[in-house]
């Protein structure tokens, strides 16, 4: 590739990155005016409206890359994405307001507790690709096949229920007035079109960018494409901690994770119809992935509120990773991803 194409690989993916940023802003203003209007409670308006919203980036980068027969790299965007959403986002968002980010036991014991099963249910559908559907001449490779995509899936299903039950039980303090919903429906589907189009030529831009220079696409999905896909969560939940709705902010962070491991990641395999699995790749990337999630759910838990201190050691935690995944990609770190 010569260096026009380079260059303008890198100018595909940051105007692609600020479509999204931009389509993302239309469709989480009315995610949150639909969900006032329908008078939804903040955790489930945190969890499930601004979440799924916030979320479709990551969704569209899946779906793109398995059409593009690509999907490892859709995956590692989502595992990379889970890993910046919990460390970075709720720091940022503490950073950004005067006082801290206050939590509630609904999120330390449901969100936070959920999302951490939906981490270990994605994990053992991995295993039982690589036990039951192994990839021939690799032994630390399954194949994921569509019925083992319908277990993360069938505890997304409980996940909904559970917030349906809470939404039943709940009295709005007011009606959403003065919001016109087939008016917000239309700015939502108009937000997502954009994010689909743009996640389309920056998913082909970082797959380009990684044939070039030989990178693994899973390590590309986990630092270019989560970050960029990451920006609406970051928008959603900073918005909302700015607005003193910690919980909202909070719970969007813990949402949206549920939402790309149980949803984004099981739809592309059931587009592609099956994708090998580098179990090798996978299971150090989802060790960093559990140990985020318990430090978030520990600072969440202190005071029940997120500190300037805590959000920078979260934002620490975080430079160390990308530190880490660099010095593996440039074969000078501990071998702990094989195949980097």
């Amino acid at each position: 590739m010569s260096s026009v194409g380079l260059l303008l690989e890198v100018g595909v993916i940051v105007v692609t990155t600020g479509v999204i940023w931009f389509g993302s802003g239309w469709l989480e203003e009315a995610s949150d005016r639909l969900a006032a209007y329908y008078g939804l409670p903040q955790v489930v308006q945190g969890a499930i409206i601004s979440a799924v919203g916030s979320s479709m980036p990551e969704l569209a980068a899946v779906v793109a890359a398995g059409l593009t027969g690509s999907l490892a790299l859709g995956v590692g965007g989502i595992v990379g994405s889970a890993i910046f959403n919990v460390l970075v986002i709720p720091a940022l968002a503490g950073i950004v307001t005067d006082d801290d980010i206050e939590s509630s036991r609904t999120i330390v014991y449901k969100e936070a507790q959920f999302y951490m099963l939906a981490v270990s249910v994605l994990l053992i559908t991995f295993a039982l690709g690589v036990i039951y559907y192994p990839v021939p001449g690799a032994p630390m490779e399954g194949t994921i096949t569509r019925p083992l995509a319908l277990i993360p899936l069938g505890l997304y299903g409980l996940y909904i229920f559970i917030q349906y039950q809470d939404t039943a039980e709940h009295q709005p303090d007011e009606e959403g007035t003065g919001v016109d919903p087939r008016r917000q429906w239309v700015r939502l589907g108009i937000g997502l079109l954009a994010i689909i189009v743009a996640v389309h030529f920056l998913v082909e831009s970082v797959s380009a960018l990684g044939t070039e220079f030989g990178i693994n696409q899973f390590l590309l999905g986990v630092t270019i494409i989560a970050g960029a896909t990451s920006l609406p969560d970051a928008l959603v939940s900073v918005r909302a901690a700015r607005q003193d709705r910690g919980v909202a902010s909070v719970a969007n962070v813990l949402g949206s994770n549920t939402f790309d491991l149980l949803v984004a990641i099981p739809v592309g395999i059931m587009i592609v119809g099956d994708e090998a699995i580098d179990f090798a790749m996978a299971v150090p990337m989802f060790g960093v992935l559990t140990a985020a999630t318990v430090g978030l759910f520990t600072v969440l838990r202190t005071d029940l509120s997120l500190s300037d201190g805590e959000a920078a050691g979260l934002l620490g935690i975080y430079a160390l990773f990308v530190g880490w995944v660099i010095l593996e990609t440039l074969d000078i770190a501990i071998d702990l991803l094989p195949n980097a």
